[in-house]
């Protein structure tokens, strides 16, 4: 009898087990064909993260992760971590900023042949260049800016064309609130225009350009502040001889040099925000922007 019933057991238990297989069996086959309907879009760093969060929200079946940390800043002379490569190797779309400012993408691309780029620079004119060197923060400019949002709805429309309605949607939508936006700094900093200044963070050219300032941009290690004394008394020499009343330097720089700058010709500085970093939230291009604004008005 009591053979009977441990046998009577052991087949319920059996039983359960094999239920029990069966449904996470049954699960994970889901989640695996849910991932393989999941297109993965991969930013190079945080401004074109914050493009590709306005566009693609609300799309389905959209995976958004943003390559390099938040604080990285700039992707100069970047190198590519095992973390980095792990989620090239998954993407199914990489967005960049281009004009060089990815000088690992010959690497990224062979990590994944398959891999989907959109750059954000294309067809960009009046880009400004030094020595060969093609100056690549764009998006300080809302003009180019625009241009940008514009390049990559384009592309994840041609790559992703099951959520390509609410692509148009969204970027019509953030197009028109950055239109706006420079409508208000063209209106608004009118006064600015012609001004001269000195620009120790090269950001920030591409803003002066559409503002119409007469920058002088200096060359700068500006996450160091490596500047010699005679670079530093010639930029003050022709500060005074000229008239300079702007020194820009990014909110996040070291400001020792653009301080003795000011101390010694009475300009003013101004610490802006360059939109390198900041919250991962949809607004945060319009805050910064924003907040440049309030600044230099």
């Amino acid at each position: 009898m009591k053979r009977k019933k441990l046998v009577i057991i052991l087949i319920i238990v059996i039983c359960i087990i094999g239920i029990v297989g069966l449904i996470v069996w049954k699960n994970l086959n889901k989640s695996e064909t849910q991932n393989d309907n999941t297109t993965k879009i991969v930013t190079s760093f945080y401004p074109m993260y914050i493009i590709a969060e306005n566009i693609t929200d609300g799309a389905e079946n959209v995976e958004l992760e943003n390559m390099a940390d938040v604080n990285v800043g700039c992707l100069h002379d970047y190198t590519l971590t095992t973390e980095d490569m792990k989620k090239l190797e998954n993407a199914d779309i990489f967005i960049t900023n281009g004009l060089g400012m990815e000088s690992f993408i010959d690497k990224a691309i062979t990590s994944n042949q398959e891999m989907k780029i959109i750059d954000s620079s294309t067809n960009i004119q009046n880009l400004i260049s030094d020595e060969d060197e093609i100056n690549a923060h764009l998006w300080t400019s809302i003009e180019k800016y625009i241009i940008q949002v514009e390049n990559v709805a384009e592309g994840l429309k041609a790559n992703n064309p099951e959520n390509a309605e609410i692509y148009e949607k969204n970027a019509n939508q953030y197009i028109e609130e950055l239109k706006q936006l420079r409508e208000r700094y063209l209106s608004e900093l009118e006064g600015l225009k012609g001004k001269k200044g000195i620009c120790l963070n090269e950001a920030f050219e591409y803003m002066g350009q559409e503002l119409g300032l007469e920058m002088t941009t200096v060359e700068t290690d500006h996450e160091e502040s490596t500047m010699s004394a005679e670079m530093l008394r010639s930029i003050i020499d022709e500060a005074k001889a000229e008239n300079i009343e702007m020194i820009i330097i990014d909110k996040n720089d070291n400001k020792a040099n653009a301080e003795t700058i000011a101390n010694e010709t009475g300009a003013t500085i101004y610490e802006l925000n360059s939109g390198l970093s900041g919250s991962m939230g949809k607004d945060a291009y319009i805050n910064a922007m924003e907040e440049n604004l309030q600044l230099l008005k």
